[in-house]
């Protein structure tokens, strides 16, 4: 099924003055940022609120046994700030993580599992029950309002060609690509079921390369997804795609219908030129414009390697009326300073939407985190690098950071 056409919003408008905050972050007039906590490690990902006082964080351990492994519980006092933390289970490996009718929901590589919060205690007491297994890859969890379920896996690499490719080898693209029946794209499971394997999900969407960023807008009643486009497209064929070229190979915000078609591996979308070309590996040369229907324009396309976190949609009632509706996306910044002079990424975006789900242009919101210079935003040199965002039961925007595992509070004050 082919997406309807929404209107593109393209990178970037600028707000006017902003203001200095903790950390170096620069907001916009009226916003403020505290610390609500830090040093919970660098595998710190995503964020869920359980009320005003009880928060718990996902983490996505590189290392067997890991101190930090598991999931971690955030007590907040009356003031946002943290007062008690603890370790509790040994489910990681994953960004998933969500409150949902009374019960945690969080993955591993591999599993959904589902933790019912039935006591007002910090940690919860019952076991973890799994909810689907046999994932194949790590993945994005949303929920809808209608009892459904969705996880978002991504492809088995940045291009689909034969295995044990080199790197940067000019290979031919597989087709059909054999990660598209079972992985690459979006899959709808009952909620109220336990006990689900993959393979009892329905395919939903398709053409997603990686992502850790699916959220459900509950004013729009619909599904959106944030996707890494391909990497490296300038090195592996550079006498076909530019570094300029490279640079614009789009990191795209998408509204998910089912039958959705986001295009990879087969294609990839110009954020400057704004359209869909022919991967080099199906006989693209940078130039070749699809045609072919079934694939999605996107709703907003960013530019290559700010790097998607998570996404979230903002429903409190602090930040002014415009804000409401919109969508918030921390973007973590390409890694190792590839390419050479690249700075993208290492902020917040805010992506206003109306109620027909019409997109405006992304707007910064909230930046300073990898530091004051261009040097700074390479990687682990970054003083900080945003992980996930999430709306407070306050109606304030937290932000957390994956280099030492500090999380803020962003709030609205006034002018």
């Amino acid at each position: 099924m082919k997406l309807p056409a929404v209107a593109c919003a393209w990178w970037l408008t600028a707000l006017p003055v902003m203001a200095t905050e903790p950390d170096g972050l620069t907001l916009p007039p009226g916003f403020h940022a505290t610390v609500v906590t830090e040093n919970l490690g660098n595998q710190t990902r995503h964020m869920a609120f359980r009320d005003a006082s009880r928060l718990y964080i996902s983490t996505e351990q590189q290392e067997k046994d890991a101190p930090n492994a598991g999931l971690i519980a955030l007590h907040l006092d009356a003031h946002h700030h943290v007062d008690r933390i603890e370790h509790f289970s040994s489910i990681d490996n994953g960004t998933a993580i969500a409150i949902y009718k009374g019960a945690l929901y969080t993955a591993s590589a591999d599993t959904l599992y589902r933790i019912p919060l039935s006591s007002n205690t910090l940690v919860p007491r019952a076991q973890p029950e799994t909810v689907v297994v046999n994932v194949p890859g790590r993945s994005a969890l949303a929920f809808d309002d209608a009892n459904g379920l969705y996880l978002a896996v991504r492809g088995s690499g940045n291009m689909c060609v034969p295995k044990n490719t080199p790197r940067d080898a000019q290979a031919q693209g597989l087709t059909p690509c054999p990660d598209l029946a079972n992985q690459a794209g979006v899959w709808r499971f009952n909620v109220s079921k336990l006990n689900q394997t993959f393979s009892d999900g329905e395919h939903f969407a398709t053409g997603i390369r990686d992502t850790n960023a699916l959220a459900w807008s509950p004013d729009e009643k619909a599904l959106y997804v944030v996707n890494y486009g391909r990497d490296r497209a300038e090195k592996t064929w550079p006498k076909l795609i530019s570094a300029e070229d490279g640079e614009h190979v789009a990191d795209e915000m998408f509204r998910v219908t089912q039958g959705t078609n986001m295009g990879w591996p087969y294609t990839y979308f110009d954020s400057v030129k704004h359209v869909r070309l022919l991967q080099p590996e199906y006989g693209g040369n940078g130039k070749t414009v699809v045609s072919d229907t079934q694939y999605a324009v996107p709703v907003v396309a960013f530019p290559a390697h700010v790097a998607p976190m998570n996404l979230t949609f903002y429903r409190g009632r602090q930040f002014p009326v415009r804000y409401r509706g919109g969508a918030f996306i921390a973007f973590h910044g390409a890694f190792g300073c590839d390419p050479p002079g690249f700075d993208g990424g290492y902020e917040v975006m805010f992506v206003p939407m109306d109620k027909f789900g019409l997109a405006g242009s992304a707007e910064l919101f909230a930046g300073g985190f990898a530091g004051p210079g261009h040097e700074d935003k390479c990687g682990d040199r970054a003083a900080y690098r945003p992980v996930d965002v999430a709306v407070g039961p306050d109606g304030a925007l937290y932000v957390a950071d994956s280099q030492k595992g500090r999380i803020w509070r962003i709030a609205y004050a006034g002018i």
